[in-house]
């Protein structure tokens, strides 16, 4: 094999690829990325048996076709250190050998033919699903997984795929992030009353593989895995195993929930001054919403207490309800400042809800009102 890249769309794609590659691994095999080219295009293939990656290759002129692995460290780095603009790539029985007009590389190379398949797109059943809505479903609902349960269930997002719409949920079993938009079924390809969990760290490198212009992704669950197919990478995850919650009955459906209509600057704004007098021990903060005003009060022993209060529209009775600012912010994080959001609150005892108009959905539990 023998090629000709130009080196900066090189390194942008391989550092994708390389997220999978892991760092150790009883197999060393999976510590390389596997480079393949045809006459039809070059693809980076990656995996650590768990979740892989195909992903196309811009910007290579192909002398040669052929297969390679490229160790994920050392060539990685020679990518990042180089500051030549085109770099020869060329394979052969005593390993690989990195050009470039300044630079010469002699690596080691292993067996391509030992390095595990991973599989392309070849289903007839699938969701199709704007891509812009499926990065968006995953930076709204990752944040609010648990990646260090013993409950593994609760260190994916669950999918689940109707015949028009596809909806994201992630919880931790103190906050649960919902997110849901249009999508449509192809073949009769819905969820039914299988659960599909992926690992969040498979969905988090399904957000980096998709880029802005793919327009269009396809989603297909299967009995063990999920594949997701974009017009420049295909990407394969096994699931989680273990039962979700059933999270619909977690989101409160009172009739006699008080409903403030909030924008996110402001609020955010007020929130992380309160926040500053917090600590790790003490991170609840007071929201007090009275007639035309919101009012956030935290105080620690420690460093101190502060109030902040802003005007709003609000006409119900005077509420009280502590919450975890930490799990507010991060429902604040994933929004734009300029956006207005809906809290429902009835008590100081029941979960709050926060709502958007494109189909962003956030309970937050309450912390008792002893709290340290």
């Amino acid at each position: 094999m023998k090629i000709i890249a130009d080196r900066e769309k090189l390194l942008a794609c391989f550092q994708t690829a390389a997220t999978v590659a892991p760092t150790r691994s009883p197999k060393p095999i999976l510590q390389n990325v596997k480079l393949e080219t045809t006459e039809s295009g070059s693809t980076f293939i990656a995996t650590d048996l768990e979740v892989g990656i195909r992903l196309n290759v811009p910007g290579i002129q192909v002398e040669t076709t052929g297969v390679v692995l490229l160790p994920e460290r050392q060539f990685g780095s020679i990518l990042r250190e180089s500051t030549d603009e085109k770099l020869s790539i060329e394979s052969n029985d005593q390993g690989t050998v990195v050009r470039g007009d300044r630079s010469n590389f002699q690596l080691a190379s292993e067996d391509p033919d030992e390095f595990p398949e991973v599989v392309v797109f070849e289903e007839e059943k699938y969701h199709e699903v704007p891509a812009r809505l499926f990065k968006e479903l995953i930076r709204r609902t990752a944040f609010a997984t648990d990646t260090e349960s013993s409950r593994y269930a609760l260190g994916g997002i669950m999918l689940e795929l109707e015949e028009d719409k596809i909806i994201g949920v992630g919880t931790d079993g103190r906050r649960l992030a919902k997110m849901e938009g249009p999508a449509q079924s192809v073949g009769g390809h819905v969820s039914n009353n299988s659960q599909t969990i992926i690992p969040t760290r498979s969905m988090q490198l399904i957000d980096k593989a998709l880029f802005d212009d793919d327009a269009e992704i396809k989603v297909a669950a299967r009995a063990n895995d999920l594949l997701v197919k974009s017009p420049k990478a295909t990407i394969f995850s096994r699931l989680v195993e273990g039962r979700f919650p059933k999270w619909r009955d977690v989101i409160p459906q009172w009739q006699d929930a008080q409903s403030i209509e909030l924008t996110v600057g402001p609020f955010f704004s007020a929130l992380r001054q309160v926040a500053i007098v917090s600590s790790e021990e003490s991170r609840g903060i007071d929201f007090i919403f009275e007639e035309g005003s919101l009012e956030l009060s935290g105080s620690t022993a420690e460093i101190g207490n502060a109030r902040v209060s802003m005007p709003i529209t609000y006409s119900g009775p005077s509420i009280q309800i502590t919450l975890d600012h930490r799990y507010v912010g991060d429902f604040l994080k994933v929004l734009d400042p300029e956006k207005s959001f809906t809290f429902r609150i009835r008590d100081s005892e029941s979960a709050g809800y926060c709502s958007t108009d494109d189909g962003y959905g956030y309970v937050v539990m309450p912390l008792a009102k002893d709290r340290p």
